[in-house]
């Protein structure tokens, strides 16, 4: 199979996919159709009951990214920068995937079949049905897939006869991850999380933008925004009223009991915080916050803000601003580019040196 041939593949896939983006699920033309879609349907519903972090939404919103990286125009321009193998290599590549969003290592996979090498997967028990069904539709688009997919449901060892790995998981995983694979080329990624710059200067339409950047998946992603960066004597509780079209995510059970959770520890510790009823925002110098809260920090001197990002660059995923170096504009933290990699590692870079 050569890249052309995997490149077709995916582009079909990506036309299937697009089916289900709206939430209508009605079938279009398409040759999976008949087979697949029904089944499809059933499972994405499935999913949703078995783990109640992945509403509708959210799984819609994940296979929009997918439709969204597998245009043509895109995978071309993506793979226009490597030298890929145009046929099938025999290097096999385990990948151990998050299980934080719904298909969250579907890019790792894609990375892996467009280098030619054979991909060994090993699925979160948060989401273990959604990629596999995925490698079952690319199967039947391309037979040949059926010789370089597969997935693992035990530990991984050197039993499963792997050449490389990609792990992505906790910090605490990644340590013992760092400890067992290190024989093998591997790329190991760590708990990272997004950060949003706030100049003062930001249009309402910014702001209500940054929401989405916060709220989507539950704030459970690396590329949702978990620390505001804000200009001394900005009024935060302002932000308030362009958020309340996000209020919504408080019906939701699993993130209603976190919020609730974290706002009695900030009450019964008596930490000084906002609450809109839906979001608790604390001054807090740490990135990384809890589900239901958003840390803050204030900054007097840009210069101070820009090194202080430099420094916990290797906590920081992206950085969303509306005038920053290398900055996502407000809104788009959750719809990256082929080549906006995890921890900023290039992915196909790695595969294509293995």
């Amino acid at each position: 199979m050569n890249i052309q041939e995997r490149i077709k593949a995916f582009v079909e896939l990506g036309s299937f996919l697009e089916q289900f983006t709206d939430g209508k699920q009605e079938p279009a033309s398409h040759r999976l159709n008949d087979q697949y879609h029904q089944e499809f349907t059933e499972l994405l519903a499935r999913v949703s009951s078995e783990n109640l972090w992945f509403t509708p939404e959210h799984v819609q919103a994940s296979i929009k990214g997918i439709c969204f990286f597998l245009r043509e125009s895109n995978i071309n321009k993506w793979l226009k920068s490597y030298k890929l193998s145009d046929k099938s290599t025999n290097t096999k590549v385990a990948v151990i995937m998050a299980g934080n969003i719904p298909m969250v290592g579907f890019h790792d996979m894609l990375s892996v079949l467009m280098a030619g090498h054979t991909f060994i997967g090993k699925l979160s028990t948060k989401d273990n049905k959604l990629l596999d069904f995925i490698a079952k539709l690319l199967i039947s688009l391309q037979p040949e897939f059926e010789k370089l997919i597969r997935f693992e449901v035990g530990q991984l060892n050197a039993s499963n006869g792997f050449d490389a790995i990609i792990a992505t998981g906790s910090n605490n995983s990644a340590r013992y991850f760092d400890a067992y694979f290190s024989k093998y080329p591997n790329i190991i990624r760590r708990n990272r999380n997004s950060v949003a710059l706030i100049s003062g200067n930001e249009s309402e339409k910014e702001i209500k933008a940054l929401g989405n950047d916060i709220f989507l998946y539950f704030g459970l992603g690396c590329r949702n925004v978990s620390k505001l960066y804000i200009p001394e004597n900005y009024d935060i509780t302002q932000l308030f009223k362009h958020w309340e079209v996000y209020q919504s995510v408080i019906d939701h059970s699993k993130y209603a009991n976190n919020y609730d959770y974290q706002r009695s520890l900030l009450l019964m510790n008596k930490i000084h915080h906002f609450d809109n009823g839906f979001l608790l925002l604390q001054e807090n110098s740490a990135i990384a916050s809890p589900v239901g809260v958003v840390y803050y920090e204030y900054y007097s001197e840009l210069q101070d803000i820009k090194q202080k990002l430099k420094t916990d660059s290797e906590l920081i995923q992206c950085v969303v601003a509306s005038d920053f170096e290398s900055a996502i504009p407000f809104g788009k933290a959750q719809e990256p580019q082929l080549w906006d990699y995890a921890d900023n590692v290039d992915t196909m870079q790695f595969l294509t040196r293995l």
